[in-house]
């Protein structure tokens, strides 16, 4: 069996009872056996500082550099707040982007997204990718997994119960698989 594929899943909402941090777990349960995961806490990021950083990097800004730097792939899952990504995702990849050399240059990543509206989060996740493209991440394209009406897909302990958004979660993290087994090995698209 090839070597184990080090996943960061890093979610957009820091609600306790946070769908796209559920679909995170849901993702890990319905992964290749060759994945492993390890989340992201963004809890304790403060808001980027120039000066901040010129100074003292945040402890829990050096943890999520080295969790970015340590994995062979990324995973998000964002919410979608005013029609965009929250603030507190935006905010820790424009920390984690400031780092030399910068982290998320040619990672493999993945995105979902999960919502209680009928879209689930389609805007977050254009939002998102166009940050992805400048920092020259390598998103899968495809299947594209928006969860919505989120609140009836998960039970109240953050279980995913539908089925059919098991399906796609699963096809994203295999095709997450595939695709950054491509980039290891210096294929292209």
């Amino acid at each position: 069996m090839a070597n184990t594929l080090k996943v960061l899943g890093i979610s957009g909402s820091l609600r306790k009872g946070s769908y796209n941090t559920a679909a995170l777990r849901a993702a890990q349960d319905n992964a290749p056996d060759d994945m492993s995961f390890e989340f992201a806490d963004l809890s304790q990021i403060p808001l980027y500082d120039h000066d901040q950083r010129e100074k003292n990097v945040p402890a829990a800004v050096t943890q999520l550099v080295e969790q970015v730097k340590a994995a062979d792939a990324l995973l998000f899952a964002t919410p979608e707040y005013n029609y965009s990504m929250p603030g507190v995702l935006k905010n820790a990849i424009d920390w984690v982007s400031r780092e030399q050399p910068q982290p998320f240059a040619g990672k493999p990543a993945a995105i979902m997204s999960a919502s209680t509206s009928i879209l689930g989060g389609p805007r977050a996740q254009y939002d998102l990718r166009r940050s992805m493209v400048f920092l020259d991440m390598h998103c899968v394209n495809k299947p594209e997994v928006m969860i919505a009406s989120a609140h009836e897909r998960f039970d109240a302990e953050g279980r995913l119960t539908d089925e059919a958004t098991r399906e796609f979660i699963t096809k994203l993290v295999t095709a997450l698989s595939d695709w950054t087994r491509k980039l290891q090995a210096g294929e292209k698209r």
